[in-house]
């Protein structure tokens, strides 16, 4: 049976077997929109926010590519020093909220304002056959960058109630846009929250536990539709605490922090792995070589379904437009199922 993208997406995401692997991306930076598409337009900052893309932009980009999803970004600020590097792509540096009388700059759209999501009702309305993903953040992520990295480090252990307050106002605000978007008829719900490096997770499991679950299952409570979570890095340490919000997907499973086969051995009778293609091998490597490894995905976890290709991050502006096309032809030309390695 030929499924269409949404078919194919919630397939894979059930755990089961599409027609083909879907071949997803929860950003693609516009700078290499651009590129691929020959847009002619002048470089501007690719906001970390909202949505770069007019839904008619998605989809044209999208079915270039050949990709099964478009993706609608909305994302409470970070508020710390922004910086833009290359190609538009903006940066987060110093955070501006060290103790609480910064508290006052803490000022959320409301998310009760139909006005915000008008963008994102006029994306479901025109998405197609697409899979439509909801990208927002929980607010672990914006708490540790608004605070900086520091000084959030410092007050989990002198000044926990600021961080609580903090992450209680975006997790609040997530809540009230979670409902929002399975209301809007989004079929996926995406998070991204980094809450690890390479080698190992910002703080330890007990303070996961304590300070960030209760916030997430404030979320799972909310949401209706199947739930991605993404955080670069080495997840290892977390991922029996995430399993029990009952989440869909786990993405991007990076490349040198975890081993995507180990994930598939462990844990692909509970979740929908996604990733994990190298953005070094997208970036510096040879569209033979990310055909080569686009393969090995597909052959060692793929089978039986329960599997989404995509980057081990996003489209970003500095990967070789070639390679980004190697990478969405081996999908098409390996992907089929019954597999055939």
């Amino acid at each position: 049976m030929v499924m269409n993208s949404q078919q194919r997406v919630l397939t894979a995401l059930r755990g089961q077997q599409p027609d083909r692997v879907p071949f997803c991306e929860l950003v693609i930076d516009r700078s290499l929109a651009r590129q691929l598409m020959s847009w002619d337009e002048v470089d501007k900052p690719t906001s970390m926010e909202t949505t770069p893309y007019t839904v008619e932009e998605a989809k044209a980009v999208a079915s270039f590519l050949k990709i099964d999803n478009i993706s609608y970004i909305l994302r409470a600020p970070i508020y710390c020093q922004k910086g833009i590097g290359k190609d538009g792509r903006v940066f987060y540096g110093e955070g501006l909220i060290k103790t609480e009388a910064d508290l006052a700059m803490l000022d959320l759209p409301n998310p009760y304002n139909d006005a915000l999501y008008v963008e994102a009702e006029e994306f479901i309305r025109q998405k197609g056959d697409f899979s439509a993903w909801f990208i927002t953040r929980v607010g672990i992520s914006p708490t540790i960058l608004g605070m900086g990295t520091t000084n959030f480090s410092f007050a989990l252990y002198d000044n926990l109630s600021l961080i609580e307050e903090i992450f209680d106002r975006y997790c609040e605000w997530a809540c009230v846009v979670a409902e929002r978007a399975c209301q809007l008829g989004f079929e996926v719900f995406a998070t991204t929250d980094d809450v690890a490096f390479k080698t190992n997770t910002f703080f330890s499991p007990e303070v996961f536990r304590e300070l960030v679950m209760p916030r997430f299952e404030r979320v799972a409570e909310i949401v209706t539709i199947p739930w991605v979570i993404h955080s670069d890095g080495n997840m290892h340490p977390f991922m029996d605490d995430l399993l029990t919000l009952d989440i869909s997907g786990f993405h991007p499973n990076e490349k040198g922090a975890m081993d995507i086969r180990a994930m598939k051995r462990d844990y692909g009778d509970r979740l929908c792995l996604l990733g994990n293609v190298d953005l070094v091998t997208l970036g510096m490597g040879t569209p033979e070589e990310v055909e080569a490894e686009v393969r090995a995905l597909i052959r060692d976890i793929g089978p039986g379904g329960g599997y989404i290709l995509s980057s081990g991050n996003s489209l970003a502006g500095y990967l070789r437009p070639e390679n980004v096309l190697a990478m969405s032809a081996a999908v098409q030309k390996y992907g089929r199922y019954p597999l055939d390695l």
